[in-house]
């Protein structure tokens, strides 16, 4: 559940700022309560979260009744917040928000591509159908601060589909098999459909999904081709791809930044490549399992070394298109059954942070006991000199050097990583694991990290829970890894503690822990009519953000005293900024042409179209103790002899690693 757990954060988060947005466009209008109805809801999110943050919770050593509670609590809040986030999509981009209305009527109109049905299984995505002379409405709204292109997925039922962006231009696009993790079959009969978006910083951006023999001008989805290795007797190719069954000892996938090489024996990865200058790195995968015999909640007790979990053989499906590359392995295993798959993608993209990192995923399921006392790793071995150094983060803060000890049992050179890890070499290569939920992590020699994705225990550790660990559930591990070069050489590693990452980690960490949310409109709507109920898009802000600047949240203070009184004056806004600490030595402008804040300063009083900040005040970061000044206007230079004229101006200036909070007053333009 710490994996939901951090999806309920960012959601909360997307869900505030929007809810932030909304009330300020909606402040005014008599027409709507939206959104004031949810302020409830979102202070119980927000209740309901910092529950499970107690330590008993997010450490996994509460007893199942009271892990129950924890993750049906969750679970009732992310239903919630999507619902919520659901109907500011019909909200704002509902084309009366431009007349100064909001109306209450397009609440309903989408719906979340993700749902949850319960708290103990995996979300599951809507699959959209398109029939002729219809199409589909798709939303995607971006809660970072950062334009985020990236190559999105959408589940079908049919193959002959196109896109057409909110011009109505077509856009290229890939279909290819949805994949399975059982052993019914590696296709699940449904159809993933890819194409590249590109969504304003805090922005809604729409497009279309239409059958391809519609009377729009839409150029067909291509379909992907596939590989198979160790394919089974009841292997079926699925309709209409080609598929091969090729003989070669290794395979690859590869776009425009990198090329992944695999071992066909097991599936695994074995090397990377970077296009530019063909320098090779050795990036050997292994999925080992510990065994233990006094291994529980608490504590980690293995019996030895960790024994390698994947034998030769096992089926492996390769996915070639223009837009995603894909490695999918359903390992042979020990024991008689697979409780792991794994899925390896490479994205297309010029200048694009998806393109530039590695997206792996292991699907887990210790369900039966037969994997009672068996704590299961991804371990990377690569050619890095890392000399048994590596660092992890402090609560995506900063980084701390974790250093391997001999003298101490293997366990006690485990160490936490709540969302990012990596290994450098004096030569400047580094390698990184950013990771969307907390898990266990380890260098046990030079080159090597380790990291647990899932454990089974049978006994009591005796250190009070009184239980074993046996709630197991079937659970997505995602990692985004990224090989990097640095322009200069560093120091020694073992000479120096202090590391931060690069700024392109940060912008890749950003992604992955605060993705793109996508919904889908609930009503088929007419190919030959193009609708005029909504706006193409939504952008609320007018300026572009140095990438090394991150918007902790934008949230509204106390809402029901708002509610209660229905003052605007009574209507406060809390903007907490963040200014990275990022490696100089690595690319300074992070590969995608990146501005930071030592040359792009921040005018807080430009900052949304539309809304006006009529007042700034620096406060503390629980908004208790406000500074005394309020900040704003400056005297404009050689105007005092012509009366004094002045210019709104408040520039962000944060220290790295610095978070500083503001008061805002916001109001709507007129």
């Amino acid at each position: 559940y710490k994996a939901v757990d951090r999806v309920l954060e960012e959601t909360l988060r997307a869900a505030d700022i929007l809810f932030s947005l909304s009330l300020t466009y909606c402040q005014t209008s008599e027409q709507s309560g939206f959104p004031l109805f949810f302020s409830e809801k979102l202070i119980s999110a927000r209740r309901n979260l910092a529950l499970f943050q107690h330590h008993d919770g997010v450490t996994g050593t509460a007893k199942d009744h009271v892990v129950v509670d924890y993750a049906s609590r969750m679970h009732n809040s992310l239903v919630d917040l999507q619902q919520f986030i659901a109907q500011s999509m019909g909200v704002l981009l509902s084309q009366s928000l431009t007349q100064g209305m909001c109306q209450e009527k397009h609440l309903d109109a989408f719906e979340p591509e993700q749902t949850r049905s319960s708290y103990n299984v995996l979300p599951i995505r809507k699959t959209v159908d398109v029939i002729a002379g219809k199409l589909r409405r798709v939303v995607f709204y971006n809660p970072l601060e950062e334009t985020v292109d990236q190559v999105v997925m959408v589940v079908l039922k049919r193959t002959l589909v196109c896109v057409l962006d909110s011009e109505w231009v077509s856009v290229e696009s890939q279909i290819s098999p949805e994949l399975g993790h059982g052993s019914d079959g590696i296709t699940t009969g449904r159809h993933r459909l890819h194409w590249r978006v590109s969504i304003p910083p805090f922005g809604i951006q729409t497009y279309f999904i239409a059958h391809a023999n519609g009377s729009l001008s839409c150029k067909a989805a291509e379909p992907a081709r596939l590989k198979v290795f160790h394919a089974a007797d009841t292997f079926e190719c699925p309709f209409p791809y080609e598929c091969f069954q090729p003989t070669e000892e290794m395979t690859e996938i590869r776009n425009e930044y990198q090329t992944l090489e695999f071992s066909v024996r097991d599936g695994l990865l074995m090397r990377i490549r970077t296009n530019k200058d063909d320098r090779v790195t050795v990036l050997e995968e292994e999925i080992g399992v510990y065994t233990s015999r006094g291994s529980g909640a608490y504590l980690f007790k293995p019996t030895g070394d960790a024994e390698s979990l994947v034998l030769p053989g096992g089926q492996i499906l390769v996915i070639e298109g223009q837009m995603m590359q894909q490695v999918y392995t359903w390992p042979k295993t020990i024991w008689n059954s697979t409780p792991i798959t794994r899925s390896v993608c490479l994205y297309s993209g010029k200048a694009s942070v998806q393109a530039l990192m590695v997206e792996m995923e292991y699907h887990v399921e210790l369900l039966d006991s037969m994997y009672n006392d068996k704590e299961v790793i991804s371990r990377f071995k690569t050619d890095i000199n890392s000399g048994r150094v590596f660092f992890s983060d402090l609560n995506g803060f900063q980084m701390i050097r974790r250093d391997t000890y001999d003298k101490i049992p293997l366990q006690g050179n485990y160490y936490p990583m709540p969302s990012l890890a990596f290994l450098e070499e004096p030569g400047g290569r580094r390698f990184n694991v950013h990771s969307r939920q907390a898990l266990g992590v380890a260098s046990l020699k030079s080159g090597w990290i380790e990291v647990m994705l899932d454990r089974r225990l049978s006994r009591d550790d005796g250190r009070g829970l009184g239980q074993g660990v046996l709630d197991n559930r079937p659970m997505n591990v995602v990692f985004n890894m990224l090989l990097e070069n640095n322009v200069t050489d560093l120091s020694n590693v073992s000479g120096s503690s202090f590391r931060v990452p690069s700024l392109l980690s940060h912008l890749v960490g950003a992604q992955l822990n605060y993705p793109i949310h996508a919904f889908v409109g609930k009503v088929d709507e007419s190919s030959s009519v193009k609708s005029a109920a909504f706006a193409m898009a939504f952008k609320p802000l007018q300026v572009k953000f140095p990438c090394d600047l991150h918007i902790v949240n934008l949230k509204v203070l106390r809402p029901s005293k708002f509610l209660q009184s229905g003052y605007a004056q009574d209507l406060q806004y809390a903007l907490l900024l963040q200014r990275r600490g990022w490696d100089m030595s690595y690319c300074r402008k992070g590969h995608v042409d990146c501005m930071t804040m030592e040359v792009d300063k921040l005018n807080l009083f430009s900052l949304f179209n539309h809304l006006d900040i009529t007042k700034v005040r620096l406060t503390s970061l629980n908004m208790l103790h406000d500074g005394s000044d309020e900040l704003g206007y400056i005297m404009l230079p050689n105007r005092k002899e012509r009366g004094g004229s002045f210019e709104r101006l408040s520039l962000v200036d944060l220290l790295p690693m610095e978070i500083q909070a503001f008061k805002l007053d916001l109001r709507r333009s007129t």
